[in-house]
């Protein structure tokens, strides 16, 4: 799907209110200030790929305001990842706040108050990401809020950079290439995270936090091995299998559910795939159910729908 927006369309006296309910709509509902005077002018697109949605926003100046009354009704959490590419960034939300440059991004969290500005005009890159979606590549997500990361070099550049060719790319992709592109930014996203010293740090202490991504990182790269159990994975990393399930316990999530979503995950990436040939039980086996009843109990309990429903929708016409 695909959104356009201009105050071009709306009268001199109508932008604001056409500009509210543009980003109202886009992101989530929002307060907003303008600067003093009598013109404004924005424009913003937005595409989604698959859970993941990109939007590029370009406007003058002005503040965005998310209060506590606009969390009552919102249902579902979600991260903003903002990428300014013009004029600095100001963005404050549980206490901290924080000034974010062009060569940088920062994550905001939808289900706190928060103020955003600029005060000069600004061009943004913005990736909406679901909580869930987020809490499948990172471990508490929420302590990312108000953090920046380096958008100069490394991964941190290669996810930007992919970002920014999205808008061009996107009205060439079918919908199952588009939500492919989605998951792999996240997959960027994540890995640029996970590069900084600083997401160790949160309410945990920071060497449990450097064993979760170590136990993270084995899950990941074994999920094909059907052997993969707790015992495999503490001894792995090093530590006792009391340790490693306290450590999951922390997050609110078991060893064993963790490997298990990891999987289903996997799958359903294959299953999308409208390139990949291989049938049901081949991907099953692939990511380690041993079991293609049980598979498809998982999957369905998971996503709501069958594998074989997920993939005839990846191959339909209409995509």
């Amino acid at each position: 799907m695909r959104a356009s927006y201009s105050t071009d369309q709306a009268s001199p006296m109508q932008r604001r209110q056409f500009w509210q309910s543009a980003v109202s709509s886009t992101y989530f509902p929002l307060d907003l200030r303008f600067a003093s005077g009598d013109t404004f002018s924005g424009s913003l697109g937005a595409w989604s790929l698959g859970p993941v949605a990109v939007s590029r926003n370009v406007s003058d100046g002005l503040l965005y305001r998310r209060h506590e009354r606009h969390l009552v009704a919102e249902r579902e959490e979600s991260y903003l990842i903002t990428v300014p590419e013009l004029a600095e960034i100001r963005f404050e939300q549980d206490g901290r706040q924080v000034h974010c440059r062009p060569g940088a991004f920062l994550i905001e969290r939808s289900h706190l108050p928060y103020e955003f500005s600029h005060t000069d005009p600004a061009a943004l890159w913005v990736m909406k990401v679901p909580s869930d979606v987020l809490r499948a590549r990172i471990a508490r997500p929420e302590r990312l809020a108000t953090l920046q990361f380096d958008a100069s070099r490394a991964v941190g550049a290669m996810f930007v950079d992919i970002l920014r060719l999205t808008g061009a790319r996107i009205d060439e992709m079918d919908e199952p290439a588009r939500a492919l592109l989605g998951k792999q930014l996240v997959d960027l996203l994540a890995m640029a995270i996970e590069a900084d010293e600083r997401v160790l740090a949160g309410n945990s202490s920071t060497v449990r936090n450097a064993h979760l991504h170590r136990c993270e990182h084995f899950v990941r790269t074994r999920l094909g091995d059907m052997r993969l159990s707790p015992q495999m994975v503490a001894e792995g990393c090093g530590i006792s299998v009391r340790y490693l399930h306290q450590i999951f316990e922390a997050e609110g999530i078991t060893v064993g559910a963790y490997i298990r979503n990891q999987r289903l995950l996997a799958s359903e990436a294959m299953l999308r795939d409208p390139y990949c040939r291989k049938s049901i039980s081949e991907i099953a086996y692939e990511w380690g159910f041993g079991d293609q009843a049980q598979f498809s109990r998982n999957y369905r309990a998971r996503f709501g729908c069958t594998p074989s429903e997920t993939r005839a929708a990846s191959r339909s016409p209409a995509n």
